[in-house]
């Protein structure tokens, strides 16, 4: 059995509760995305989809990992401005690798372990959870967005799948549309404060409200759905890069056509996905990722299913790895009684 470190008094360090959990669900996660490759090797032959990942072009994979990274930087962007919109301040190297641990988090139903990111800045800042957890709710929010209208080229030619996408939209602007109202709002929290089970987290419910309607305003909505749109293109072209690797033909119409379309079913795809709250969208992301390959664009089936895996192994499980090593970094650095590291308040 695994040793808990522990800081001075036998008290476990910051995050090793974390750490151990994330261990257990990694595994859940692994089991639960073998799965999905078996899936994927059933809808193909696996000796056709080998023999297609030995043809890939593996020189390009360095830049496919760049694009991600760089998608990752652009939300991390997002992250500081909405950490700015909260008036919580914390110092940039302990932001981003709270932001990275994030990541590790992917996997959980909905993505509601990305909490974890509250809790660490509570641990450097001492920013109550209640204030900085509507960040996740705003930052799932602005990502669909910024992920439809990135797919939203695609959707005006194709015109598949948009009931689905129209309905994720407008759920979104009614999200927004009652947080702005305030008097509404208002009323559903007194309503909630004479509830019994309810009345006993009434402060936190309003302090939560209170960040949410300043993550939401139309300002701050603009700015996060731009930041979106520059960081998940670098995923988009990090499809394409992965379809030419595989040296699939662009056609002639060019690259510009097929980069609308990877954009397309990599948005689409990924947006359904986290609709299904199911962790890291598996086996709904993937089969619509391979699904639309093969549909579009008349893609095999075994170059379908390898642009698949590529693609899902260069953004969700590198993004589980890079948390994971951050977040055992974080509790290496700051769980062991490190104060607070807020920046410096004007006086």
């Amino acid at each position: 059995m695994a040793t808990v470190v522990t800081a001075g008094g036998g008290r476990p360090s910051l995050g090793a509760a974390w750490i151990a959990k994330l261990r257990r669900r990694m595994l859940l996660s692994l089991a639960f995305g073998l799965l999905v490759v078996v899936g994927l090797g059933a809808y193909a032959d696996v000796r056709d989809i080998a023999r297609v990942l030995r043809g890939f072009d593996w020189a390009v994979l360095p830049v496919v990992l760049v694009l991600t990274v760089f998608n990752y930087v652009g939300r991390f962007l997002k992250w500081q401005y909405y950490l700015g919109c909260i008036n919580s301040r914390v110092r940039p190297g302990a932001s981003a690798l709270i932001f990275v641990s994030g990541l590790s988090m992917v996997m959980t139903p909905g993505k509601i372990g990305e909490l974890l990111k509250s809790y660490l800045l509570r641990q450097v800042s001492g920013t109550p959870m209640a204030r900085s957890a509507p960040i996740v709710l705003a930052e799932r929010l602005t990502d669909g967005v910024a992920l439809l209208l990135l797919g939203s080229v695609g959707l005006l030619m194709y015109r598949r799948g948009w009931e689905v996408l129209a309905l994720i939209f407008a759920m979104a602007i009614a999200i927004v549309l009652i947080v702005q109202s305030r008097p509404l709002s208002l009323a559903l929290l007194r309503t909630c404060e004479q509830m019994p089970i309810l009345a006993r987290v009434a402060l936190h419910l309003r302090e939560a409200y209170e960040s949410s309607y300043r993550l939401l305003r139309l300002d701050a909505l603009l700015t996060a759905i731009g930041l979106g749109l520059v960081s998940w293109s670098g995923e988009c072209v990090a499809f394409f890069v992965i379809l030419r690797g595989l040296h699939l033909e662009a056609g002639p119409d060019g690259n510009g056509l097929l980069l609308i379309k990877a954009a397309f079913i990599l948005a689409s795809s990924t947006l359904v996905g986290s609709a299904s709250l199911l962790p890291g969208g598996l086996g709904v992301a993937d089969s619509g990722i391979a699904g639309l390959l093969h549909l579009l664009l008349g893609t095999p089936r075994d170059v379908s299913v390898a642009a698949t895996l590529l693609i899902r192994f260069c953004t969700l499980w590198f993004g589980v790895a890079s948390g994971a090593a951050a977040l055992a970094l974080f509790s290496h650095r700051y769980g062991r009684g490190a104060a607070p590291l807020r920046e410096a308040q004007p006086s």
